[in-house]
Order: C-alpha cells, then sequence, then structure tokens
C-alpha cells in the first residue's frame, strides 16, 4: 500500500486486553462502521462514514498486528480481521479492522504496518540511544 492512499475498510472496535466482551468506549472508539482507512510513515488512520474526525493509531503505541476472523463479538463473514493491539495509557487495546476481503491483501497491509512499526521504533531507538543501552541491562 503506497504511503496515504486511502481504501474503503470496516472497524469492529476496540477491545480492552483483547477479551471480546471488554469494549473501549472512549475516544469516538466504541461506533463501528464502514469508512476509509490509509496508513503513513507514522500512524494508522480509520474516518467511519458520516464522521469528520478519524481514529488515529500511533505506531509508536503499537505492540503487535494479527489477522483472525473475529473481533468484539463481531465475525467478519469470513474476511480477514486485521488485529491492531496497542497501548493507550496503562490500557491493553485491540482495534479491529477489515480491509479487504482477500486473505492475500490483508497479508500485504499486515506486513507494510509492521514494516512500518519497525522504522518507527528504530527511529525512536536512534532518537534516544540511551534508553536502547539501558533496556539491554
Amino acid at each position: 500500500m503506497r504511503s496515504a492512499e486511502t481504501r474503503r475498510g470496516h472497524y469492529l472496535g476496540t477491545e480492552i486486553d483483547e477479551k471480546w466482551w471488554r469494549r473501549y468506549s472512549r475516544d469516538g472508539l466504541l461506533a463501528r462502521g464502514i469508512g476509509d482507512f490509509w496508513v503513513n510513515a507514522l500512524a494508522l488512520f480509520f474516518r467511519r462514514y458520516l464522521t469528520e474526525t478519524p481514529i488515529v493509531i500511533s505506531f509508536s503505541d503499537v505492540l503487535d498486528v494479527k489477522l483472525g476472523k473475529w473481533h468484539s463479538g463481531r465475525w467478519a463473514g469470513g474476511a480477514p480481521v486485521v488485529k491492531v493491539v496497542w497501548k493507550k495509557a496503562d490500557t491493553l487495546l485491540s482495534s479491529g479492522f477489515v480491509f479487504s476481503r482477500d486473505i492475500r491483501e490483508a497479508e500485504v497491509l499486515v506486513q507494510d504496518i509492521r514494516s512500518r512499526l519497525h522504522q518507527t521504533k528504530a527511529a525512536a531507538q536512534q532518537c534516544h540511544p540511551d534508553d536502547a543501552r539501558s533496556s539491554r541491562g
């Protein structure tokens, strides 16, 4: 996916601690819906139709990106669900999206997001080399 290319997708919701029955309801993350998504070097954006403000998940907050079949108690009709696991303050969140019905396209997008995530983490370590050294023990 090219940087800032906008495509259609579906936001399935955000879970707390990756538990489907614990939905996160703050910061505009409760309402599910269809909309447009795009990715740039710093974040994943998803703007639901009929809203002005997109959901923004900064790559500096992302811990993992996975593929699944369900999210927040929703089955996506067999389409692959991209699950973005991230932290907001001290809360572990997992936001689910359907970006494509084609598993290969979803896998490519997950790899693209993981690549951007690694680039963001590497850049952060270059900016703060003392932090990287101290984390090695």
